[in-house]
């Protein structure tokens, strides 16, 4: 059952606080405007009707005793006393069309009123003249057409209670509209600036506003981003100050052993000194992240032709299918170095590598596919952990330390996007990239 009404509930912060202030004022006024027509309006409206049908009633009796030829006598004696115009039609019959009310209340009301002191056909219109009533009953030798004021007959000042009362409702609605968007809207840029904080884009031009809680977790966000903004500039720093003195070294072990004469066991020294340095670059890729380059629009058509054109030079043969024109906003140099991470794995365990570019629903999704082995469902997560390296069937990082995949997801999540391993249509592997527009 909560589910089910859950279900119906507003999602929005604006939504849900217009319901709190306007449905219990709401359901209060449904019960004000029920209590007063119940108990006031119809019982008034009733009381005025009888008391019009029971004059009629008495002019009727009174044609009945005297007849038609000393009407006009009786009838100016009845408009000078109770009010009541009346008026003999000779030879005349009741109209067959009817019109109703807007408030069919009234008609009904009038009808019993009509019925229960009358015990002859009868006919009315409320509709027709806006401050009377036309009132007809047949009697003998034709009509009586009785003219009543609309005040004798129904209370008629409802209409104008609803009105005041559906007017007062609106201006509440329209007043709480605007102090709850007020209100929403901080929280809703504080909701931007941290998602745009997330994809790596610095919103300078945000400021702490609203209410007190509001401006207090604003201010939080502030000091939780300058905090992270720190200590990537430290870490960044660090790596450049861990790689000029690693480099150095280096450079002087390379040297050394230019100058060795041939033999294995120079061959050896080499390999692991150019492991040693292939490790360096993954390391420093993998902590340096996106630092150092600004956000700005990215053709991905364009870097995707770039990845297969790379790929050819390294002996790849990456088929394309792209989308014409998909732009996003990133940072170029991270987003080549992400995919091509995803292309060289595939590379490195199939003989038959597509890199598809579609753009849907508002986001682009990337797709790169490989014919290999592929890798078990129950160890993709692992996949993606820095340093893994998965057993024999494939080893998304044989020539590496295991960071490929690690730095790709990374920086697709820095763009606000989503990396995911699936089956491949080719009977290996699939990347899957989903990123914003």
């Amino acid at each position: 059952m909560r589910l089910g009404i859950k279900r119906y509930m507003p999602k929005g912060l604006f939504q849900r606080s217009l319901l709190i202030i306007v449905l219990p004022v709401a359901l209060m006024q449904a019960a004000v405007t029920w209590a007063f027509f119940e108990q006031h309006w119809q019982t008034t409206t009733a009381r005025l009707s009888e008391s019009v049908a029971g004059d009629i009633a008495m002019v009727v009796d009174l044609y009945e005793r005297e007849g038609a030829a000393d009407f006009d006598t009786t009838a100016q004696s009845v408009f000078d006393t109770i009010g009541l115009s009346v008026d003999f039609r000779a030879n005349d019959a009741l109209p067959t069309s009817r019109r109703s009310a807007f408030f069919r209340v009234l008609d009904r009301t009038l009808r019993r009123s009509l019925t229960s002191r009358l015990d002859r056909d009868f006919w009315f219109d409320t509709t027709r003249y806006p401050e009377y009533v036309d009132i007809r009953v047949e009697v003998d030798g034709g009509v009586l057409r009785f003219i009543a004021v609309r005040d004798r007959v129904f209370a008629t000042t409802g209409h104008i209670f609803v009105l005041w009362l559906f007017g007062a409702s609106a201006l509440l609605t329209a007043v709480a509209v605007i102090f709850i968007r007020n209100q929403v809207k901080p929280i809703r840029q504080l909701a931007e600036a941290a998602d745009a904080f997330g994809r790596g884009q610095d919103a300078d031009r945000f400021k702490p506003a609203g209410a007190r809680e509001v401006r207090q977790a604003a201010h939080a966000f502030l000091d939780m981003r300058a905090r992270l903004k720190r200590q990537l500039e430290q870490r960044t720093q660090l790596l450049a100050d861990v790689s000029h003195d690693l480099r150095t070294p280096l450079t002087r072990l390379r040297l050394q052993l230019a100058l060795m004469p041939q033999s294995e066991e120079r061959e050896a020294a080499q390999r692991d000194l150019a492991d040693m340095e292939s490790a360096l670059e993954e390391y420093l890729a993998f902590a340096r992240g996106q630092a150092g380059e600004e956000q700005a629009p990215v053709d991905l058509t364009l870097l995707c032709e770039t990845l297969a054109d790379d790929a050819a030079r390294l002996g790849v043969d990456l088929q394309l299918e792209l989308a014409e024109g998909v732009s996003v906003l990133g940072r170029e140099g991270a987003l080549k170095r992400a995919f091509s991470n995803l292309v060289s794995n595939a590379a490195a365990h199939a003989d038959a590598v597509t890199l598809t570019l579609i753009e849907a629903r508002g986001r682009v999704q990337i797709f790169v596919d490989d014919n290999g082995p592929g890798i078990p469902a129950e160890d993709r997560d692992e996949a993606f952990r820095p340093f893994s390296r998965l057993d024999e069937a494939r080893n998304a990082n044989r020539t590496g330390v295991g960071l490929g995949l690690a730095i790709a997801r990374d920086t697709i999540r820095g763009h606000g996007g989503e990396l995911h391993l699936e089956d491949s249509p080719l009977g290996g592997l699939r990347a899957r990239v989903s990123l914003p527009l």
